[in-house]
């Protein structure tokens, strides 16, 4: 291996992503993953939920690409087609990167205006003026904030509740949901139960995603019969019972390396959260690796996050429609009263714990189903659409005692995480919410599944967008 180079670290300083030697043609980031950079730096501050993350990851991705399409003679931008398209003898990479870098200030600014501060800092590291509002088609400038205007103002309606006209407060629920079952009581074991963590109630995080407008998809419900009907306790005690006890089984045979893997890709609240950890590799292993340019990785970004944009509606979707019990509820009720094995050693069931930190032990929505596993299957076949191959060869090295659930002891050692593949990498994101004690095998696998089938829609929409072809991806959707 030669002149091993240390990537964006994560959300912990001792957990560092690594690519074998890779650095992209010019010896720098190109202007596309410096926006994005600015996107998780934000994310990291303001502690959005998953599927906030993912749509402000699309937002951002989607009004840099139809900035970018109007120096582009083929692709056709999301919201306006060819309406922005300059003549050919400004389709330079100078225009380019102005253009991208307005729509993102933009649109970063409009999604987390908390921190505007930063996106002028970092406007005015890159030569520009931030307080250029100019709707002017002829300068770089207005084309960028044209294409972010435009996309805005179409996300600012799409069921997000991004602005909170719906409802008070931005993304908040604005369809009555209520549990089944309260922090006291179960009622209906089938059923998701918040619990006391923090000193306060769970509060199911945006149960209204599925009504979201998505890139690809028709709605959020339709790839919703694909999926396998959840264990019912009623109905299939037997299966009921053998998934809890699988993940008994997980969380009491955990090695270092499987605490590693659990902890690795768990992306807890202080984290850019799993749609922006593959913002990451996608940087990192992908355009890195392969010296892509501006334009390949306008592309690149703008295909996968919204493709991991539509997996978390669907999930949320799911996750709705279901309202499904969550490991940590179903253990404690089965095992009360009964000593069981766990990474604690013999613990009553009714004091169970996943492995999780104290902070954050169980998400604060419902189990089926993933969206660690969607968002990772989604992510991973787009980027292996986008390359045309299954490979990744990229790694990370979980440091010595960096656990946050037994800090100091776990690992013993430092532990080396490789993936051969996106397809290894997300199936390890997947596996490791059963090592964690958070999803059932179902919830993991059936989202894979989603997360799969939502990302060749995703792909056939955006080659059509590539390829100047809206009208067929159109015509082909209506039928």
């Amino acid at each position: 291996m030669k002149n091993l180079k240390k990537l964006t670290t994560l959300s912990s300083a001792v957990i560092a992503l690594l690519a074998v030697g890779y650095t992209n043609s010019a010896g720098a980031t190109s202007v596309v993953t410096q926006w994005n950079d600015a996107a998780l730096a934000a994310i990291r501050v303001s502690h959005p939920s998953p599927t906030v993350v993912s749509r402000a990851l699309a937002i951002t991705h989607t009004c840099i690409y139809d900035a970018w399409t109007a120096y582009d003679q083929n692709a056709l931008s999301s919201r306006q087609n060819k309406q922005l398209l300059r003549p050919s003898n400004e389709h330079n990479t100078a225009n380019k990167t102005m253009a991208i870098s307005y729509a993102a200030h933009q649109c970063l600014t409009d999604l987390f205006p908390d921190q505007a501060e930063s996106f002028d800092s970092l406007m005015l590291m890159l030569g520009y003026n931030p307080t250029d509002n100019s709707v002017d088609m002829a300068s770089p400038a207005g084309v960028g904030n044209l294409a972010a205007y435009a996309v805005l103002n179409f996300r600012h309606q799409d069921g997000s509740n991004q602005l909170g006209n719906l409802q008070v407060g931005s993304y908040a629920d604005y369809t009555g949901y209520n549990p089944v079952n309260t922090i006291a009581e179960i009622i209906d074991l089938n059923h998701w139960q918040p619990l006391f963590v923090n000193g306060k109630a769970q509060q199911f995080v945006t149960p209204h995603w599925g009504k979201v407008t998505p890139y690809a998809l028709t709605s959020g419900s339709q790839f919703r019969k694909e999926l396998r009907t959840p264990a019912d306790y009623n109905k299939e005690p037997e299966r009921y019972l053998s998934q809890a006890t699988e993940i008994l089984g997980y969380t009491a045979h955990l090695t270092d390396e499987k605490k590693a893997i659990a902890e690795y890709w768990a992306d807890g609240p202080s984290s850019e959260l799993p749609p922006g950890h593959w913002t990451i590799i996608a940087s990192n292993c992908v355009s890195a690796r392969d010296n892509y340019t501006l334009d390949q990785d306008v592309k690149l970004f703008f295909s996968m996050t919204n493709a991991v944009f539509d997996a978390g509606i669907a999930v949320w979707d799911a996750k709705r429609y279901f309202d499904y019990v969550r490991p940590v509820t179903a253990i404690r009720y089965l095992f009360a009263g009964q000593r069981v094995a766990s990474w604690q050693g013999m613990v009553d069931g009714a004091n169970w714990e996943p492995y999780q930190p104290a902070n954050s032990v169980t998400p604060p929505f419902a189990e089926y189903i993933s969206g660690h596993s969607a968002f990772s299957t989604a992510a991973a076949e787009t980027l292996k659409l986008f390359t045309n191959s299954d490979l990744l060869n990229c790694y990370a090295t979980v440091a010595a005692g960096s656990s946050k659930v037994e800090p100091g002891v776990v690992p013993a050692e430092d532990v080396f995480l490789y993936w051969g593949t996106f397809t290894d990498a997300a199936n390890e994101a997947g596996i490791s919410r059963r090592y964690g004690g958070i999803h059932f095998s179902d919830g993991d696998l059936e989202s894979r599944k989603l997360g799969r089938l939502v990302a060749q829609q995703a792909w056939e929409k955006t080659q059509m967008l590539f390829n100047n072809d809206e009208n067929s991806y159109r015509l082909r959707q209506d039928n």
